[in-house]
Order: structure tokens, then sequence, then C-alpha cells
């Protein structure tokens, strides 16, 4: 499950009318059958629908209560566009759309099969689309997943509601996972990604790769920014941003369960980067922040939107 933090201060209304503060936090998994309202006389417990919204200009978390592990956000405008590892499951890559980060809707999805269709034609599960990441560049929605045995993929689409492009593999690799894109100012275009320890052999580091303006092959060779092997144990799922001049990628380590929210800063694209942890499970029974998307706002506010198991 997930919880709604605000970074600089923890909201004490957690209102929505100021919803979009620093650090938003949200639960992306569902406990089959788990009970979510006690009803009075024989009808004894029964479950409902969870509802974050709580209709009164307050919410709470999580505020998707559903398996959306890995989540990516993008907002365009006024609207958030949310997508997560799908693995075999289809539709895969389900796309929702949110005005407030807390009501979301399922709009479409990549995939109504997962490709290559003779590989996944029967269940694997745990194969297939891992953490994938959302962008908006050049009027057109962009989608990064991994396969891990296969590669990294990029899809995209003019309406995020679909159709989506047949996917294109911008690097065939096995054990290459959660890659991100970035288009920097300059027209240059970067792709951070992680290592899956069970193909690649290595994990715990991040690397960064040119990528073609198109977003669609890599440049150039892959390059070593960060080495999590000291402090950060099973780094990975990195996202991808530069603000203000600092490039930034945020991702988890010390694994699903127990792990924290690591932030990289560097005003160099390769490096060196400084490190902070920014949220950890500290002193409180809520454990784990893991994958998310930092997302800002119209009006200039930045919320952290994550899954937790």
């Amino acid at each position: 499950m997930g919880i709604l933090f605000r970074a600089a201060s923890q909201l004490a209304d957690q209102r929505l009318s100021r919803l979009l503060a620093l650090l938003l936090g949200v639960g992306c998994l569902l406990l089959p059958g788990r009970t979510t309202a006690q009803v009075a006389g024989s009808a004894g417990t029964l479950s409902q629908v969870w509802v974050p919204d709580l209709g009164n200009g307050t919410y709470k978390n999580p505020v998707l209560y559903a398996d959306y592990s890995d989540p990516d956000v993008v907002r365009v405008g006024s609207d958030f566009y949310l997508t997560s590892s799908s693995f075999n499951a289809v539709p895969g890559l389900q796309i929702l759309r949110s005005k407030d980060l807390v009501n979301w809707t399922i709009i479409g999805a990549v995939f109504q099969a997962q490709p290559p269709l003779a590989r996944y034609a029967l269940p694997q599960h745990g194969n297939g689309v891992w953490a994938p990441a959302i962008r908006y560049h050049n009027q057109e929605f962009y989608i990064y997943y991994p396969d891990p045995d296969l590669g990294i993929f990029v899809t995209k689409a003019k309406n995020p509601a679909g159709p989506w492009s047949a996917p294109v593999c911008v690097k065939q690799a096995s054990g290459w996972i959660d890659p991100c894109p970035l288009w920097d100012t300059d027209d240059r275009a970067y792709l951070v990604h992680g290592f899956a320890g069970s193909r690649a052999g290595i994990k715990t580091i991040l690397a960064v790769s040119p990528l073609s303006a198109d977003g669609q092959r890599l440049t150039g060779p892959d390059a070593l920014v960060f080495d999590g092997h000291a402090a950060h144990p099973t780094l990975e799922g990195p996202k991808f941003y530069k603000r203000h001049g600092y490039y930034y990628i945020f991702a988890p380590a010390g694994g699903v369960p127990t792990g924290w929210q690591l932030v990289l800063r560097s005003k160099n694209v390769y490096g060196p980067y400084e490190e902070r942890i920014v949220l950890d499970q500290g002193k409180t029974s809520i454990n784990g922040p893991h994958q998310g998307a930092w997302v800002d706002t119209d009006a200039g506010e930045d919320w952290f939107l994550h899954f937790q198991d």
C-alpha cells in the first residue's frame, strides 16, 4: 500500500484544494479480499470499493489500491497520465488519467497482446513488461519499457488513449531494465537504465547512454554514472529529470519491502552525482517507498507518486 506525504511538512488535513504540494506516495498493490468497511448487524464484514477521495476536500492513501507496480507519471497541461509494469498481463501497459493525482481513470492500453506474440502465447509470470517510463516530447507520448530477456523498447502515440505504435527495439540486451529517457534543453537526448542481476550478472549500478533525437536508438556507449554497492544495494528503477540546471535521478534501493528512495543530482549528465535519501521508513510502520514519479503541476508544485508493497 502507499502513503501521501508532503516533503517539507506533512499535510495536516490533506486538502485536495492544496493537493499538489511536494511529495506524493501512491500504493499500487491490490490485497485480494481485503475488507474496507465494517457493517453493523448480522451482515458482518462486507467488502467495498476503495475510494481515496473522501468527498469533502480531503483524501486518503493509497490513492490506487490495485496492482500498479513501478508507476510512472507525466503531466501534460492540467492532466496527469500514468502507466506501470504489466509483465505478461493483457491489456498491457494500461494508461490512466487524472486531474488531481487522486482520482484515476483507465483510458486505454498499449498492448492487447504481449509482443512478441509467439513468445508470450502462454503465461510467463514475472516476464514481459518491467518498469516503464512515460514522457511527452514534440507533441507525442513516449513509453520506454524493458523486457529483461530481450532488451529496451519504445512505443509512441499522439493520443495517450491510443493507438500506440509497434514497439521499436532501442537496445537488444539481456538484463537491461528500467529505462527512462531525457530530452535536454540543447536537443540532445539520453537514456538512463539499471541492470537485472538475474540476467545481466550485475546490478545496483545505473548507466546513461546517448539517445538519438527521435528516441529510437542509442548513439554511443553506455557510461556508468552511479554505483550503489557501498550504501544502496538493489539500486534500480531510475527516473531522469532536469530542473534548474541540475540533472536528477530518482531511484529506489534496499529492496521493495524494506527500501528507501534515493535522489542523485549533478550539473553534468554523466556525473559525478551527489546523493541523498529523501524518503524511507524511519521509525514509522510505513515500509518501503519504492519506484515512482516526480511530477510538477501547472501551478509549480511538486509531488512524488510511488508504489509500496
